[in-house]
């Protein structure tokens, strides 16, 4: 695990140094939600067809990236935004997949804060940059994107 953090999602802007490393969570990659999800959201066939998926370069069915990427948000607010100063994010940068995540993968998180400073408009929030990095049970890489968020200052001075 990375460094120690205020309990139940207390974080506020100076909770976050840049440089601490945090990893997190564990989540059953289910293949009826992944088939679900793609039917619905994404339905190449190598996300939604476990027969055609055979013939495809992948040799079967993995989930859709974005389906991925909605695993580690879940477990990214379970275990790391904050419940009281989180103002969400502006945006999401050079998000890539890796490899391809598989039914009964198991997957975590590996949250770097790279970057913070203060709002020079908005005195009480600050800008964190987080390198999120989502691992599968055999602490591959599988997909990850750099992330912003906007957090509220526990001193505003």
């Amino acid at each position: 695990m990375g460094d120690v953090a205020p309990p139940g999602g207390m974080l506020y802007f100076e909770d976050h140094v840049v440089g601490s490393v945090w990893e997190f969570g564990s989540i059953l990659v289910d293949e009826k939600e992944m088939i679900a999800f793609a039917k619905q959201y994404d339905p190449q066939v190598f996300h939604a067809d476990p027969e055609a998926a055979k013939k495809t370069a992948f040799g079967g069915l993995i989930a859709s990236g974005w389906h991925t990427g909605c695993l580690a948000m879940r477990l990214i607010v379970e275990h790391r935004l904050s419940h009281v100063a989180n103002f969400g994010s502006p945006g999401i940068d050079e998000v890539r997949w890796w490899k391809p995540v598989r039914p009964d993968d198991v997957l975590s998180v590996r949250l770097t804060i790279v970057e913070t400073r203060r709002s020079q408009s908005k005195p009480d929030r600050g800008i964190v940059k987080s390198l999120i990095e989502v691992l599968n049970q055999s602490g591959e890489v599988v997909m990850s994107w750099k992330g912003t968020n906007i957090v509220r200052c526990r001193n505003h001075a």
